[in-house]
């Protein structure tokens, strides 16, 4: 294969992926494809790794998440793409202040390894802020839930009590009634439905229990209930909740790039491009949750792809720009 590889040293890479999840895979075979040196810098720490599997990926429906991320680094690798197990805690540019300068950057570990890219994408998804709740923690991802379509064909026509966390959870729990007739939604001191939505309750035959939420009654391995403030336990076999998403953007806040409130006042996360995933600091860009919060597996793979193909005909139009100039002066020497 005829590759421009690493350039002078071993840990100059003309792209570098932080964070190794569906995006960043993605991101990396794109270029690897396209002959691109590539290093994924991965901490092993996915969002979704509490998960019994992927849903609504296409063809591979169920896959254990790191089974789909073991096949994606196996994929990757095929194309040359390198691999480092590590955490990114910051980046900085290295290019000059001279109009035209190429772009460079330094990427530093958390033990202490520097390496330097012509350009970087992260792709470190998001942290789920839980509810602090008893139990909350220990079941997530298990029979404590947040999405429909991750999770509702798996508890379709259970017991499924929805917590009253944020005010989101009106509209989860005219979600979930979708695959269960038993929907019991907890106001636990924080949900006050309008006249308009408790009708709408009552047309859809949701029960509503008032009252704190103490913790949740677990029994042999499985959830059996949600325990109020008072004592009473309202049995349940899966409970849902909405999560605070807080984009993982340290090294992007490093870079200068800024995290902002998502529109839906859901978390925060970091505005790019919608054609590629450009972020406001030229050279660098970022994928999947960090940027788009409400993104599933394959729409964070999506955006890896389009961000991988961004990136690389950014670096093509830097290379013929070089390529340009060379040729001019050559001319000019003549």
């Amino acid at each position: 294969m005829s590759r421009d590889t690493k350039t002078d040293t071993a840990d100059e890479y003309q792209v570098v992926v932080i964070g190794g999840g569906a995006a960043g895979l993605s991101a990396a075979v794109t270029l690897g494809r396209a002959l691109r040196s590539v290093l994924v810098i991965d901490a092993g720490e996915p969002r979704n790794a509490p998960a019994a599997g992927v849903h609504g990926f296409l063809s591979r429906d169920g896959i254990d998440p790191r089974e789909l991320l073991d096949m994606g680094r196996e994929e990757a690798r095929g194309y040359g793409v390198d691999f480092i197990a590590g955490v990114a805690v910051a980046a900085r540019s290295t290019a000059g202040a001279e109009e035209g300068a190429e772009l460079s950057f330094d990427v530093e570990l958390a033990d202490g390894r520097t390496v330097k890219a012509r350009r970087i994408l992260v792709t470190t998804g998001l942290t789920d802020v839980l509810p602090d709740i008893d139990g909350i923690r220990e079941r997530w991802g298990r029979d404590v839930l947040h999405c429909p379509y991750c999770h509702g064909w798996e508890v379709r026509n259970k017991a499924i009590g929805i917590l009253g966390s944020v005010p989101m959870a009106l509209h989860q729990t005219m979600l979930f009634r979708q695959w269960s007739p038993n929907i019991t939604l907890f106001l636990n001191d924080v949900v006050e439905p309008t006249d308009a939505e408790w009708e709408q309750l009552a047309a859809r035959s949701i029960s509503v229990v008032e009252g704190k939420v103490e913790s949740l009654a677990i029994q042999d391995d499985a959830l059996r209930g949600v325990v109020l403030a008072s004592g009473t336990v309202i049995p349940v076999e899966a409970v849902v909740t909405a999560t605070r998403l807080e984009a993982r953007s340290a090294v992007l806040e490093s870079l200068g790039v800024p995290v902002v409130e998502h529109p839906m006042g859901v978390g925060h996360h970091v505005e790019v491009n919608p054609m590629g995933g450009a972020t406001a600091v030229p050279g660098v860009w970022a994928a999947g949750n960090v940027a788009d919060l409400m993104g599933q597996v394959m729409a964070s793979a999506a955006s890896g792809v389009m961000a991988g193909a961004a990136i690389n005909a950014h670096l093509v139009a830097e290379e013929t720009r070089l390529a340009v100039d060379v040729a001019r002066l050559s001319s000019l020497a003549r």
